[in-house]
């Protein structure tokens, strides 16, 4: 004795069945981040633009530029800018990964050295210039120092002195910032096992081979972003450089504080603000091709 099972069958209305739509999982993993980032970054730069870009009567106009580019502190803005970013990424660089070898390597007291160097990462950027101007002032720590020894003491910040206002402002961004690639660098050997190198020992590698064509080329992922993070963020050095010598070494963000502040200016600050955006995303773009086509 068999039994037959029936299934009902909708009834038909003449077309194809209609399926509910569902909405595709992407929309809800990418949309928030899409509205946080319009909302977040879109809208200020939109807004940034037509500022830049909007005279006094509504219309579109490129005086504000015109008036950037003709005031005498912009180009030495640009300079000092450019130059700064130049001399000082790779001198951290080069401090950082030192640093992070040697406490890959695991000396005595590792954890406490790592706490001494990252401290300035939690030190702010005008408490940063306030500390190193009571350094290099003309009665600070540095030219009692030389007194102590016999020297003549120094106008280390005086304005007729164009170098040694770049290595004051160098010197105490050297120390602020370096712990935040130094705490990348250390994030990305960590990922590194010693397997490698210990293989790489084995076939007669010595340690600059290892760490040229072993530690480097897998740490190049954190370097990249250690690079673009800290070149963006060294487009926007302003607090050190004021406290240290106020308009005696401009920069171009502190340029665009001037003329916000100062000169109560917004369009023309907006146009200075454009600049370092434009700066520092071709910046971006260029390290990440660079490093693309290294591999």
């Amino acid at each position: 004795m068999s039994a037959t099972i029936t299934r009902e069958t909708p009834p038909h209305t003449g077309g194809p069945p209609v399926r509910p739509r569902a909405v595709p999982s992407v929309v809800w993993l990418v949309g928030p981040s899409v509205v946080f980032m319009a909302a977040l970054f879109g809208w200020p730069v939109v807004q940034g633009v037509l500022q830049a870009f909007t005279g006094a009567d509504g219309g579109l106009t490129g005086e504000h530029v015109a008036r950037m580019v003709a005031d005498p502190y912009f180009w030495p803005a640009v300079r000092n800018t450019l130059l700064l970013i130049v001399v000082l990424i790779p001198v951290q660089f080069a401090f950082a990964v030192t640093m992070a070898l040697l406490l890959r390597a695991r000396p005595r007291f590792a954890g406490a050295y790592f706490y001494l160097w990252v401290i300035p990462l939690a030190v702010s950027d005008l408490a940063a210039g306030l500390v190193w101007l009571a350094v290099f002032t003309d009665r600070g720590y540095l030219n009692s120092a030389l007194a102590t020894i016999g020297l003549e003491p120094v106008a280390w910040l005086a304005f007729d002195n164009p170098v040694s206002l770049f290595v004051c402002v160098l010197v105490a961004e050297l120390w602020r910032a370096t712990s935040l690639v130094l705490v990348i660098v250390v994030a990305g050997l960590q990922g590194i096992p010693k397997d490698y190198e210990e293989a790489a020992a084995v076939f007669g590698a010595g340690p600059w081979e290892r760490l040229r064509r072993v530690v480097l080329p897998l740490l190049r992922p954190s370097l990249q972003v250690a690079l673009i993070l800290r070149t963006i963020l060294a487009f926007q050095t302003f607090a050190v450089a004021q406290a240290l010598t106020g308009q005696n070494f401009p920069l171009l963000v502190g340029e665009t504080y001037r003329w916000y502040t100062g000169l109560q200016n917004p369009n023309v600050a907006a146009a200075l603000a454009l600049v370092v955006l434009v700066i520092s995303m071709l910046t971006s773009l260029v390290y990440l091709r660079a490093l693309r086509e290294s591999r």
